[in-house]
């Protein structure tokens, strides 16, 4: 009986860390809205940021915001990423955060690259766009910038 009990210890306790380690896991939808065909990006990112210990889903080319916001709601997600080369970024991006709120899911965060004009970067922010990502920027300021501002419970 003391060999059960002491097994059956060591079992909760490693079941217990690993579902500490599991819920501290930053959950990641990397997503393309939108009729661009071009992923590469995000494809490069979506790969940084799994490669960083985080859980990432990329939902594919040719998303609606109604799909992304679907799959960051069933994934669980703390954060959408969203690329967008087509010059919808205005659109698709605010179509997202309004989804969530809608969804009561705005705690989501959501962050966006691709080809943005600078002039456009203040009213993403403005409509929800916590950051965004223009060319030149590194994989390794991505991953650093979403462990600063995405605090999983």
């Amino acid at each position: 009986m003391r060999h059960y009990l002491a097994t059956r210890l060591c079992w909760l306790a490693r079941v217990r860390r690993m579902s500490e380690a599991t819920a501290s896991v930053i959950r990641v939808v990397v997503a393309k809205p939108g009729l661009d065909g071009h992923d590469r990006g995000a494809k490069v990112v979506a790969r940084a940021l799994r490669d960083a210990g985080m859980e990432v889903v990329y939902t594919g080319l040719h998303q609606t915001p109604e799909q992304i916001v679907e799959a960051a709601i069933q994934e669980d997600a703390d954060v959408v990423g969203l690329s967008v080369l087509s010059g919808a970024h205005l659109t698709l991006f605010a179509r997202v955060v309004e989804l969530l709120r809608e969804r009561d899911a705005a705690d989501i965060i959501v962050f966006g690259g691709g080809i943005i004009p600078a002039d456009d970067i203040p009213e993403l922010e403005g409509l929800g766009v916590a950051k965004i990502f223009t060319p030149g920027a590194t994989t390794n300021e991505i991953v650093d910038w979403v462990r600063a501002n995405v605090h999983p419970d």
